[in-house]
């Protein structure tokens, strides 16, 4: 145990410390967020996948048991139908509020817990940027935002700055999780006790005052930023935003407007009453979420469009054979094809790791389809070749085995209970497999 850590939870908590004491020997909540994108949260119950009681933090968030084990491999975690996250995580995305139109931008996005959530709530409408600076953590999040099936949006690989500069003043919504010293997950992470230090602390709140500059400059006049962290120091809370606002005297603290939690902790003439913390006794990991409304002119940068692409025929009869419905704008970029329902941005010095949904590759005059493709929610129920699996060749088909199933040619949508986990390619006799080796179970 970090004496130094815990002396200072001491004074924050008062007479509560020793009940906090007592939540660190016992198991970290874990919890599960349904993907609603894909189906209600009563048709998900029905597929009973495991035991859920609901969080009062988020209606789409439940607790699970924790000892449960296996459910990164169940079909319904495969398809996408659920993000595996303690319910308290999602405290941030449910403050942001946000709306059906709205241009959002997550700006420390990886793993994708929240950017999945924003998604979920534009319902195929608006815009999402995530963006994340860690190359590796980026593939993480462009993983996981495909498995859940969204491309009304574009994954970034950039320096908060470079976002400041070519989407000044574009979004209606923006939030910052931002990274933190971690004091919250101590119980999943025991190690990171014993090397936390005040000078770690101290050295994250700067960087998130820099973060948050970035944010500053790409929300639009009347948007809201949300900021949120993982971790207890108010040096990283509610000095962080203190010092935010006497940056930025345009931006308002606004009350969060939930009801779980509690206000912040005391801070100078700072009204905490209208942050909310998130403790272990709140049956949640350590959060901290603040909202902002900025109330100053910002200039905005101007959105450039990417010229009409050049679609080999090949490609675009693949697309015309597969969907019902064909997508409003293709465009291609090193052999790949994209397709989204609203135009393609062009953009001059940020990574763009994928904007909208890849539809395949051309390969020696032919399109090798991608996976995205077939999860995406907004093709992939409008494929015209499906297959409707059991449990066993589900089992089969997660594990990369060719079914032996009849009287399909071509690419193949595969489905169980109803919900796309892939496709395959069919030569009249065999179902020859195309689920991705990454991906598959053993």
């Amino acid at each position: 145990m970090n004496e130094q850590f815990l002396k200072r939870m001491q004074g924050y908590l008062q007479e509560e410390y020793e009940e906090y004491l007592k939540t660190l020997d016992e198991d970290a909540y874990r919890g599960l967020r349904v993907n609603t994108a894909k189906l209600s949260v009563d048709q998900f119950h029905d597929l009973q996948v495991c035991a859920c009681q609901p969080s009062s933090i988020c209606p789409e968030s439940f607790y699970i048991p924790k000892d449960i084990k296996g459910l990164g491999n169940h079909p319904a975690h495969l398809a996408g139908l659920f993000y595996m996250q303690e319910p308290s995580a999602a405290s941030a995305v449910e403050v942001l509020d946000v709306q059906r139109d709205d241009w959002v931008l997550d700006m420390c996005a990886a793993p994708g817990g929240k950017s999945t959530q924003i998604a979920a709530k534009l319902q195929d409408r608006g815009f999402l940027v995530s963006n994340e600076i860690e190359s590796r953590r980026a593939q993480i999040l462009l993983s996981n935002m495909e498995r859940l099936g969204f491309s009304r949006c574009m994954i970034t690989n950039t320096h908060p700055q470079q976002i400041a500069k070519e989407m000044s003043g574009w979004f209606d919504r923006v939030l910052v999780d931002a990274p933190c010293s971690g004091e919250g997950m101590f119980k999943k992470h025991s190690k990171a006790m014993d090397d936390w230090s005040e000078e770690h602390v101290l050295a994250c709140a700067q960087r998130q005052l820099h973060i948050l500059d970035s944010a500053y400059a790409a929300l639009k006049e009347d948007g809201t930023l949300v900021y949120s962290t993982c971790t207890y120091s108010m040096e990283e809370n509610e000095q962080v935003v203190y010092a935010f606002m006497k940056q930025h005297p345009d931006m308002e603290l606004v009350d969060c407007g939930v009801a779980f939690g509690r206000s912040g902790l005391p801070y100078l003439d700072l009204d905490t009453e209208k942050l909310r913390r998130i403790f272990p006794m709140d049956q949640g990991e350590g959060h901290f979420v603040a909202k902002f409304r900025k109330h100053g002119v910002q200039a905005e940068s101007r959105k450039r469009e990417e010229k009409p692409a050049v679609i080999p025929v090949f490609a675009t009869q693949f697309i015309r054979q597969s969907l019902q419905e064909q997508p409003a704008f293709l465009y291609e970029n090193s052999g790949r094809i994209y397709a989204m329902q609203q135009p393609f941005l062009k953009l001059k010095d940020i990574r763009i790791l994928r904007q909208g949904c890849q539809i395949g590759e051309v390969v020696k005059n032919r399109l090798e389809p991608h996976q995205h493709f077939y999860v995406s929610n907004a093709y992939g129920a409008g494929m015209k070749q499906c297959y409707e699996m059991d449990d066993a060749q589900c089992l089969s088909f997660l594990q990369g085995q060719q079914l032996p199933i009849a009287g399909y040619k071509g690419y193949t949508q595969m489905l169980w209970k109803g919900y796309a986990l892939g496709f395959a390619k069919g030569d009249g006799m065999v179902l020859k497999n195309k689920y991705p080796k990454g991906l598959r179970i053993h």
